[in-house]
């Protein structure tokens, strides 16, 4: 079996939880999961199958959540799961205060991690370092947050606000929920989290575990096709002969006349191509530069 899972992740688990449940279910060994997601959180987790597990590398990096942040709340890990270390009603904060404030954090922009997270520093893990005791000074790190939209607000003496955000890799939402409480004075924690879109995966399409149990004995379950979330890749078709060389790893030259057919090579945004046998067979990726296509992975080989 070799493909994807988009699995809906459940509230408690991490994702090496996830990874770990699902190869039981399949009895498969390589299992492997993309975009790890915090055990408070729930939502879209990838999940590569067999061979799949190879592609985890070239998927799109883009990600989407509804993030609900409680504000008048800091905790020492950003969200509710962390011990509370100030609770302070802030019944005044209005929307319009909020609305006002949102679009600092729309576009590139310089984030702190949690304290609690698994970015390294010199070598050991900031949970781990927090959980011993030692204050360590997470790197400032530039983001890209693509847009916020706000979904609900509800005022009280703790007030919340929903939002979706959508955003690029490295992102980190509770420190986005931090932020906002910061620059409002009011403190923010990150109250709830659900992933709506990863690495080219939607949560409209995602199933369970319960559901992955239910579609296997019905056998009705499919693994989604290995190539589906690389289509932001362009893609290329090898004759018969040059689809043998490319497979036994040999650079294939003197293709720009084809390349440029099927492809505007001047606008490239990726390294990478998805490269395919004639009859449309996925055969795996591609680098194109110096006019030579050289094998970065080979997926499946031409017999």
């Amino acid at each position: 079996m070799q493909g994807f899972l988009n699995l809906n992740k459940q509230f408690g688990w991490t994702s090496h939880d996830c990874v770990a449940k699902v190869r039981k279910i399949l009895r498969l060994k390589k299992v492997g999961h993309a975009g790890t997601l915090d055990p408070a959180a729930t939502g879209v987790l990838p999940i590569a199958l067999g061979k799949a597990t190879r592609l985890l590398q070239y998927l799109p990096s883009d990600k989407a959540y509804h993030a609900t942040i409680r504000f008048g709340v800091r905790s020492t890990t950003d969200d509710l799961q962390g011990e509370v270390v100030v609770s302070q009603p802030y019944s005044n904060l209005s929307l319009e205060a909020i609305t006002a404030v949102l679009p600092q954090f729309i576009g590139k922009i310089a984030q702190i991690p949690p304290s609690y997270s698994a970015i390294q520093v010199d070598g050991k893990r900031l949970y781990d370092l927090a959980r011993q005791g030692v204050a360590v000074a997470a790197p400032v790190r530039t983001v890209e947050v693509f847009s916020i939209d706000i979904l609900d607000w509800r005022a009280g003496e703790f007030p919340e606000l929903e939002l979706a955000i959508a955003c690029g890799a490295g992102t980190y939402i509770r420190a986005i929920a931090r932020d906002i409480g910061e620059v409002l004075q009011t403190g923010g924690t990150l109250a709830a989290l659900q992933r709506t879109f990863s690495s080219g995966f939607d949560l409209t399409n995602s199933i369970t575990v319960e559901e992955l149990e239910t579609q296997l004995q019905t056998g009705n379950f499919q693994a989604i096709n290995p190539d589906l979330p690389l289509q932001y890749l362009p893609s290329l078709s090898l004759s018969a002969d040059n689809g043998k060389k490319w497979c036994q790893g040999q650079k294939i030259a003197d293709v720009i006349p084809k390349v440029s057919e099927a492809i505007d090579i001047s606008n490239l945004s990726s390294p990478y191509l998805r490269i395919y046998s004639q009859d449309g067979y996925f055969l795996g990726i591609s680098t194109f530069t110096d006019n030579l296509l050289t094998p970065a992975m080979v997926f499946e080989p031409i017999s």
